[in-house]
């Protein structure tokens, strides 16, 4: 038997980055080209544990709204779902 993952992993550096760049989750929405949802960003700032996809959008959508790049460790504290 494995063990289970923990998917609940607590609040993410991305919420407190949004509220530093006067940034919502609907910034972030409409920044991305790629589908990105207010459900995957609700999930991404409070720290369930999310895909290498999703954090990959979530990563853009903010480098499009924001206007510059951030590295993944800046917005999350913990390694993505395979």
């Amino acid at each position: 038997m494995s063990d289970p993952v923990e998917r609940d992993l607590g609040p993410q550096p991305l919420g407190d980055l949004l509220d530093q760049l006067g940034l919502s989750a609907s910034d972030l929405v409409a920044a991305s080209e790629e589908g990105l949802t207010f459900k995957q960003v609700a999930r991404a700032a409070k720290g369930r544990r999310l895909t290498a996809n999703a954090m990959g959008k979530v990563e853009r959508a903010l480098a499009e709204a924001a206007g510059r790049s951030f590295a993944r460790p800046e917005l999350f504290t913990y390694e993505p779902l395979p």
